[in-house]
């Protein structure tokens, strides 16, 4: 890798790192203070409406937001032509969702869910307004810019959300926190960004940017669906507060693995695009990728499973006792989302979004008997069964990867292993020290300090080259 490459990585990791973890510990304390405030009954009602918004969502963007990133000729007219589109789709698929409110109250048996869908669904329309702002950024590697615009985003949406919940809004509090969050968003990256839309649409570069995103988007549809079908299940067979206890429980395991994995997807893109043509070098850049992204994400999901007990009592009272078991299974199947994520990131990256498709769906018949044997048997088999289909989908989605640059599942695992060794020895000396703790917050404190000390020594042991470039990163962070 040049040095010119490695800086403009650096540097748009760090602050894509910046970015995700400001952004998701505001939002992981803004959630924690809305837990112990309302009831898990009105995160399970917002958890019903997640698959549609999230359908809508992948349709009003279709992948073009990364088919421009992917295109390496852009005009301005590309541009114009992708908001045009954005803002076209969200204004139907709005209507789709104000018409269809009762269909969907109808389905779950909760009247309240009318007006929340149309209200709720305002969102869609406030996001497509900034979509190629946000591209635009992403294309500059300016993810300080993004990373302002997320932060402002968060705060703002964090005080009104948190202060309706305290003035007895209830469910309606987490709307407000996501209308206003959103709000803030959109008028911060029109800001940053310094680019205004114009009404022109081109039918030519609609239709070269659409046959690269059309793919993506079906893969989207797919990835949101199976993200959120357990909900319409959980939702419809089990009680409200069972599907606020799994939405809890799936929220705190993405913090960590939705977070690396969003700050892997956002930074490698645009650089594993611009390396496409050099083989030696892309390989390279992806490899470590891997790799740090196993050293930073695996020992961190162990964790929060060994202290799930002291983090959910403690964060969010016994009133969400019922969340362990659930969050203790849900990091596990989690846990090699940073990996996968590169790995199908890189068929975007070389311009293949039709094997993107095909991976994505070939995973599909794995999903469905996954559910259809736990489905009947609670939600925590449920859980247990994405643990499952976790694993198998990154054997699958390395299989492409270890056939065109001989990189696949076998080597990966082969590089992580130092990790897993280390992990496994910070595991063994959590767990057992833990047993000696009686109270929650020294089981908590004492866990997390020893963990790190513990993981940090193997780490120096194993001569891990990705301790050293942490070291040299903060090295670098602190000169600055």
């Amino acid at each position: 890798m040049s040095n010119s490459l490695r800086s403009t990585a650096a540097k748009g990791i760090i602050w894509s790192a910046i970015d995700k973890f400001a952004v998701q510990l505001g939002q992981f304390t803004v959630s924690i203070v809305l837990a112990r405030i309302l009831m898990p009954e009105d995160f399970g009602l917002l958890g019903m409406l997640s698959i549609f918004i999230a359908l809508s969502q992948t349709f009003i963007e279709s992948g073009m937001g990364l088919g421009l990133i992917q295109r390496q000729n852009r005009t301005d007219i590309d541009f114009s032509t992708v908001f045009v589109f954005n803002l076209a789709v969200s204004s139907l698929f709005y209507l789709l969702l104000f018409f269809s409110a009762p269909l969907i109250a109808s389905y779950f048996n909760q009247p309240l869910l009318i007006d929340l869908t149309r209200v709720l669904g305002l969102n869609l329309f406030i996001n497509s307004l900034a979509i190629v702002q946000r591209t635009k950024l992403t294309i500059a590697i300016d993810f300080k810019a993004i990373a302002k615009t997320n932060v402002i985003a968060v705060i703002l949406g964090g005080i009104a959300g948190v202060t309706a919940a305290m003035n007895g809004f209830g469910v309606w509090s987490l709307v407000i926190q996501t209308l206003l969050g959103s709000f803030a968003s959109t008028l911060s990256l029109w800001f940053f960004s310094h680019w205004k839309p114009s009404v022109a649409f081109s039918r030519t570069s609609f239709k070269n940017l659409f046959g690269f995103g059309s793919k993506l988007l079906l893969s989207g549809l797919y990835a949101q669906l199976m993200n959120n079908v357990y909900n319409i299940f959980i939702g419809k067979y089990f009680s409200i507060s069972s599907l606020g206890y799994y939405t809890r429980a799936k929220g705190f395991a993405d913090i960590s693995a939705g977070t690396i994995t969003s700050i892997l997807q956002q930074a490698t893109f645009p650089i594993l695009t611009s390396v496409q043509s050099d083989k030696e070098k892309l390989v390279s850049v992806y490899s470590r990728m891997i790799r740090m992204s196993s050293f930073c994400i695996i020992p961190v999901m162990t964790l929060i499973a060994l202290l799930a007990k002291p983090i959910v009592i403690l964060l969010l009272t016994e009133k969400w006792i019922f969340v362990i078991p659930l969050l203790q299974w849900m990091v596990f199947a989690r846990i090699f989302f940073p990996m996968s994520a590169i790995n199908m990131n890189l068929l975007n990256a070389i311009g293949r979004s039709d094997l993107f498709l095909k991976m994505d769906l070939s995973k599909l018949p794995i999903t469905v008997i996954a559910m259809i044997i736990t489905i009947p048997l609670g939600v925590t088999a449920m859980v247990i069964g994405q643990v499952v289909t976790s694993g198998v989908s990154f054997f699958l989605n390395a299989y492409l990867p270890g056939k065109f640059y001989g990189y696949g599942a076998l080597s990966q695992l082969k590089d992580m292993f130092p990790v897993l060794v280390a992990t496994a020895g910070m595991s063994l000396i959590v767990f057992f020290l833990t047993l000696f703790l009686d109270s929650l917050i020294l089981q908590l404190i004492i866990g997390s300090i020893l963990a790190i000390l513990s993981y940090l020594f193997f780490c120096w042991l194993l001569k891990l080259e990705e301790l050293l470039e942490v070291k040299k990163i903060c090295l670098g962070l602190l000169k600055k």
